[in-house]
């Protein structure tokens, strides 16, 4: 399920002119077919968070991403004057004028993102704490079967040293643990969403 950089690179997405100062880390397949204009549909899947039916991805999901957390509250990472608003500027205040008036996009409930935009095929939320200032892009795609999906772009920009050398330690962690796991999460609750969808 892991793409290749070009994937998100080639595609003429609106965030390469607001975000050209962010590293690209990881774009990712998501499990999440549907036709042209079901953006909005996982993006409000996004803003509900994991559901409680998911089976066994939505608690590993918010096992992962608790443990994360705590840490975080540990050392220091998370205090709110290093996030956005704080120690980072909101990518808010980048936008051109045609993004800035249109629709923002929901925030996260489970995950502390805050949206940034939201158009008929991208969606943009980012975060920021002591370590990094981070972007959750969803894109939607065309499958190569006539159908589409979502994908998923991380992009960071490191705090300095610290910054680095989180980002290189929780490396392994995030491809062996937490993105399978998001990414299985994510689907999983895409087919019970539409299967409720087809029930009703």
């Amino acid at each position: 399920m892991k793409l290749p950089s070009s994937a998100h690179t080639s595609r003429p997405w609106r965030i390469h002119e607001i975000a050209g100062d962010f590293q690209l880390e990881d774009v990712w397949a998501l499990p999440t077919p549907g036709g042209p204009d079901d953006l909005a549909r996982l993006v409000a899947q996004f803003a509900q968070g994991p559901a409680q039916t998911s089976g066994i991805s939505a608690p590993a999901y918010r096992i992962l991403f608790a443990v994360r957390w705590k840490l975080g509250a540990l050392l220091g990472w998370d205090k709110p004057g290093d996030g956005v608003g704080g120690r980072v500027r909101s990518l808010r205040e980048r936008l051109p004028a045609d993004l800035a008036e249109g629709p923002q996009g929901p925030d996260l409930q489970a995950l502390p993102f805050t949206s940034v935009y939201q158009t008929h095929d991208e969606w943009a939320a980012e975060m920021g704490n002591k370590t990094v200032h981070g972007i959750m892009h969803i894109g939607w795609v065309p499958d190569g079967r006539g159908g589409h999906r979502g994908q998923m772009a991380v992009l960071v920009k490191p705090n300095g040293l610290l910054g680095l050398v989180y980002m290189a330690a929780i490396k392994p962690f995030r491809y062996l643990g937490v993105y399978p796991a998001l990414v299985k999460a994510i689907g999983r609750q895409w087919q019970e969403n539409a299967a409720a969808r087809d029930a009703a």
